[in-house]
């Protein structure tokens, strides 16, 4: 009884040690013992406030029909993950997230609908969580557990990943939409401005998403977003997806549309650091892959808190290189062998030879302004979020 009475003592008084004993616990659960006490509450609120690495759910396995892969892997992996997710960016693949699942008391396959897998995928983050989900013919993704394990190219089948994003000390993170507007041809550059994109001297990092691709006007559309955005200080990346289909934050609901249109996260601090660069239609062998990795080694940028993106056409992968699978996810692995990599197969490149380094200063190919959109390319980026000493805990 005295021991008990001690150690009732202690995890009721002692910050110091409730703290050591909460660390261990999973997002999740360290929410249900904040509400104990005042003391826990202030000690998970510091233990969270900590934890700043970025971490993610893949899923490369599909299972029963009833619901997408990612959709399973989320619910199962939320309750162990470390992180309170204020950002997510969600890729799964276009075929399988609205394919066919087996309605046993009709007796019957049904079509599994988009938006019911997408609220499915909102209902399990947190309420107040910035949600950009998209579709694409294939996935890029690093298997959970190590960001050391081996990413995977993804042309075919069920797959997708959820990054998740918590609050990072000197990161801002953002989610923004720009819809076509049939009835006007020029697009209000004010709404640049409302959406953080300009008159913004921490913004660093922008991926852009185009929609509706195959609609009337979405290329002209896309340059009118890229251009006015083609500064030498920030970083362009991204690429033309199937459609997106969660777009959720506190300024911001969208539901997808008829209408073609851009979505996209902006990143903004001034310890963000990045770079880009593209592998045309020349690279086509290991040598030359890695050769274009190589360049975004020599960006120098730090390896440690950093996320690995690579959009590619659907036309690259094994059917370009033809003699090998998952080549310039290799190829990457070899040079960055501790950095996760996630991306997407798309319609469409958005991206250059780029590097904004961490005293902002700015190392090109060439002065010429460079040309964004492509066809038949990959765009490899990195994304440094900082090193402070919360992030490294």
């Amino acid at each position: 009884m005295e021991a008990t009475a001690k150690g009732g003592f202690v995890l009721g008084n002692l910050a110091e040690v409730v703290e050591r004993v909460l660390g261990f616990l999973p997002t999740k659960a360290l929410l249900r013992a904040a509400c104990v006490c005042r003391l826990w509450r202030e000690c998970a609120r510091r233990i969270l406030r900590a934890r700043q690495r970025v971490a993610w759910v893949s899923a490369l396995e599909p299972g029963p029909a009833e619901s997408h892969a990612l959709v399973r892997a989320l619910a199962r992996e939320l309750e162990k993950v470390h992180v309170l997710p204020q950002t997510v960016l969600y890729i799964a693949d276009a075929e399988t997230f609205s394919g066919h699942e087996e309605c046993h008391e009709q007796k019957k396959a049904r079509k599994r609908n988009s938006k019911e897998t997408a609220i499915a995928l909102e209902k399990l983050l947190p309420k107040r969580c910035q949600v950009l989900g998209l579709v694409t013919p294939g996935i890029v993704v690093t298997p959970m557990g190590s960001s050391s394990n081996q990413p995977q190219e993804i042309e075919e089948g069920e797959a997708g990943f959820a990054l998740l994003f918590p609050k990072i000390d000197g990161v801002k993170i953002h989610t923004f939409h720009f819809s076509k507007d049939l009835k006007n041809r020029v697009f209000d550059e004010s709404k640049f401005a409302e959406a953080g994109l300009k008159n913004n001297p921490d913004l660093r990092v922008v991926l852009l998403f185009g929609y509706n691709s195959w609609k009337s006007g979405a290329t002209r559309f896309l340059h009118q977003i890229v251009n006015p955005l083609n500064e030498k200080s920030i970083i362009l990346a991204g690429g033309q997806v199937e459609s997106f289909t969660s777009l959720t934050s506190e300024n911001n609901n969208a539901q997808p549309g008829d209408a073609c249109g851009v979505v996209g996260l902006a990143f903004s601090g001034p310890q963000i650091q990045s770079a880009t660069v593209l592998l045309d239609q020349d690279v086509a062998d290991e040598r030359t892959a890695e050769a274009a990795m190589q360049r975004l080694k020599a960006a120098n940028i730090p390896e440690r808190n950093t996320i690995g993106f690579m959009f590619a056409c659907v036309g690259r992968g094994y059917r370009h290189y033809k003699t090998k699978r998952n080549m310039e996810a290799d190829a990457f692995r070899k040079f960055f062998p501790n950095v996760p990599l996630f991306g997407f197969f798309g319609h469409g490149e958005i991206g250059c030879d780029r590097i904004v380094t961490g005293n902002f200063v700015l190392r090109e190919c060439n002065d010429i302004k460079d040309d964004l959109l492509h066809g038949y390319t990959t765009v490899m980026t990195l994304i440094h979020l900082g090193s402070t000493k919360a992030n490294q805990a």
